[in-house]
């Protein structure tokens, strides 16, 4: 049973994918890397860990959709569907807020509610996490990625002046 909720949701998710790029990325451009080229920065760099990620899943870099896939290394949120929806959770946790994010948010919960406290839990985290999810990723690509990855983890704390 799982598996044809599954199956559904995929197909949503690749009928609905270009016309997100089309209209919610609209003024986003896609990065001047290849796949090969991120695996030729130095070992530890963000661009790096970003090829390796790719060859490891076996996955090919989505035009505009680059920095989702630096959302998984950041998080270590995995690659399975409800991983992908619990993503989406962290995400609305950290701040953003789009169409996309709130259909996949309720898509994901009524068609996987056994994930629900996993959701919830991604929530959280996201909202302990300082607020990575408008960051152009393409300009960190050869910065040390445990050195971005510790930055997002401490959240800010606020001042009182």
């Amino acid at each position: 049973m799982k598996k044809n909720r599954v199956q559904f949701l995929l197909f949503v998710y690749d009928n609905t994918q270009k016309l997100y790029r089309k209209y919610f990325k609209k003024k986003k451009r896609q990065w001047a890397f290849s796949q090969q080229q991120l695996l030729d920065f130095e070992e530890d760099t963000l661009g790096r860990k970003l090829g390796e990620f790719y060859k490891k899943h076996g996955f090919t870099m989505i035009p505009k959709m680059e920095n989702h896939d630096v959302h998984h290394l950041l998080t270590d949120c995995g690659t399975r569907f409800e991983e992908e929806v619990a993503m989406q959770f962290l995400l609305l946790g950290n701040g953003k807020m789009n169409a996309h994010l709130l259909a996949s948010i309720f898509l994901g919960s009524l068609i996987l509610p056994e994930y629900f406290k996993i959701y919830m839990q991604a929530y959280k985290k996201g909202k302990c996490m300082r607020s990575f999810y408008y960051w152009d990723f393409e300009k960190l690509l050869s910065h040390n990625f445990e050195n971005i990855r510790d930055f997002v983890y401490q959240k800010q704390t606020p001042v009182f002046y």
